[in-house]
């Protein structure tokens, strides 16, 4: 009877055992996989959530996060409004929900100047803030590889020669966002 006793005690710590090196190794993996995440295959899962905060430097912007890039997340903050946002001018994200996305190869291409090729080639007027935080309204007039030229003119005047009051070259490494006006 004694031996029956010890050989279940010796059983039930051998599964005990066994559970937490289980759960160890369970533990560590998914440390490992998180470790393979990046911002765009989790902002990507969030794509339509309504309670997305971007903290820049100066500023914080809530809203929906309308579609994101691999160095760019468009975040609706009003009606109508999205703001094309840069990744590497925010601080901190918050309201997440669980999860990544691995983007397609198509999603992984279409960086932030392709997307300010569209800005540039629907010649809306847009405010353009650098990660300061400071403002400069006009019209991209060109997006080069690493850079794009904005034709500075108050945001009620249409780009006009007469109506450019200056040319700004802003760096990608400094820009903040760019929203249409």
């Amino acid at each position: 009877m004694r031996w029956e006793r010890l050989f279940d005690d010796l059983e039930a710590q051998l599964a005990r055992d066994d559970a937490r090196e289980l759960q160890a190794e369970v533990a560590d993996r998914t440390r490992r996989e998180r470790s393979l995440l990046d911002l765009h295959t989790r902002l990507l899962a969030n794509v339509g959530n309504t309670h997305v905060g971007l903290r820049l430097s100066e500023r914080v912007m809530t809203g929906r996060l309308v579609d994101v890039g691999p160095d760019w997340a468009l975040l609706e903050t009003a009606p109508q409004r999205p703001v094309l946002v840069a990744l590497q001018a925010v601080r901190v994200v918050s309201g997440l929900g669980p999860g990544a996305r691995t983007p397609s190869v198509v999603a992984r291409r279409f960086v932030l100047g392709l997307a300010l090729r569209a800005v540039s080639r629907d010649r809306a007027v847009v405010e353009v803030a650098d990660v300061d935080g400071r403002t400069a309204t006009g019209t991209v007039d060109v997006v080069g590889s690493d850079h794009l030229e904005l034709a500075e003119h108050a945001p009620d005047d249409t780009r006009r020669s007469v109506n450019v009051i200056g040319r700004l070259l802003v760096p990608f490494w400094s820009l903040g966002s760019v929203r249409r006006l």
